[in-house]
């Protein structure tokens, strides 16, 4: 229950993601990208000043090139291609194509003899991968202000980060498994510090020569970067590392979803709008997939399985 909860909140909390790059939308995905991760190095620097000896005394060299390898994808070149599509093909595509990362996880995790065997999870990822197609099928029909070359390079960098985050959730579901030298906290503010260390090569590109901005347009980059710095990446990334550890990949991937519940949520309030017809459906799809595999997941249904 609790790496349930754990997971439902996390989501919550990434969900506003989605919605930073509409409000940044006068800003390049590099500078926002770089902007989030330097607020989340700085954040989770300062939080593991108190133990800070005690956990980079346990570090080896595969620690540090494993945070290297999972902050790079999971973090920088994740939130690039975000940050890309929700710009060009909005919020709803975008979250609705990363919101197959629920049925990739689970197709790329899953281990023979952990969780809930694959077979018996086909139908409600079948439903999750429905929901996927209704939104795409959405996005064609109602984004008119923009090419359709432009729309389907915005909908691949979607497929992008999808790809990498993908990657990230099972080598760092594995990762914690095997590293019980860190708890959840202390490996979610080490990704921190490393992503952050890796964003100041972002510095330079992103912000020379960029197009000029009045104080507050700064004002509000800064606010925003620090908001989804400490919630999505401080809390959320800690929150979803003790789901990771509490529940097999084959549930915690589902939970995803959970996150493109919430950035559909964000995004219909910015815009001032209810859900289009095929959004309602996908959103109805996804979440019966989910609540599905919640279900199959449960001690009574693994031990009567044909129930």
């Amino acid at each position: 229950m609790i790496g349930l909860l754990c997971g439902l909140v996390a989501g919550a909390f990434w969900g506003g993601v989605f919605l930073a790059p509409k409000l940044l939308h006068a800003f390049t995905p590099l500078q926002m990208t770089a902007g989030r991760y330097l607020c989340y190095g700085l954040a989770s620097a300062a939080l593991l000043v108190p133990s800070a000896r005690s956990v980079l005394a346990r570090l080896t060299w595969a620690d540090w090139r494993d945070l290297a390898g999972l902050s790079l994808l999971g973090n920088i070149v994740y939130y690039v291609g975000l940050a890309v599509s929700v710009q060009i093909a909005g919020v709803a595509p975008a979250s609705l194509i990363i919101g197959l990362l629920p049925v990739t996880i689970t197709l790329v995790g899953a281990k023979p003899g952990e969780g809930v065997a694959l077979r018996r999870l086909i139908a409600p990822l079948l439903l999750v991968g429905a929901g996927v197609v209704c939104i795409n099928v959405a996005a064609f029909q109602t984004v008119t202000d923009v090419s359709v070359p432009r729309l389907v390079f915005g909908l691949l960098a979607a497929v992008g980060a999808l790809a990498v985050w993908t990657v990230y959730a099972v080598w760092n579901a594995r990762r914690l498994a095997a590293t019980p030298r860190f708890n959840s906290h202390e490996w979610s503010l080490l990704t921190g510090v490393v992503t952050g260390l890796l964003s100041l090569l972002l510095v330079v590109p992103a912000f020379l020569g960029g197009g000029p901005h009045v104080p507050t347009d700064w004002m509000t980059f800064w606010g925003v970067s620090l908001a989804v710095a400490l919630g999505a990446s401080v809390v959320g990334n800690g929150l979803w590392n003790t789901a990771s550890r509490l529940l097999p990949l084959s549930l915690s991937g589902q939970l995803i979803v959970f996150e493109t519940l919430f950035a559909l949520v964000y995004g219909f309030l910015h815009d001032a709008r209810w859900p289009l017809p095929l959004e309602a459906v996908a959103i109805v799809l996804m979440l019966a997939g989910v609540l599905w595999s919640v279900h199959l997941h449960r001690p009574s249904a693994q031990a009567h399985p044909a129930a």
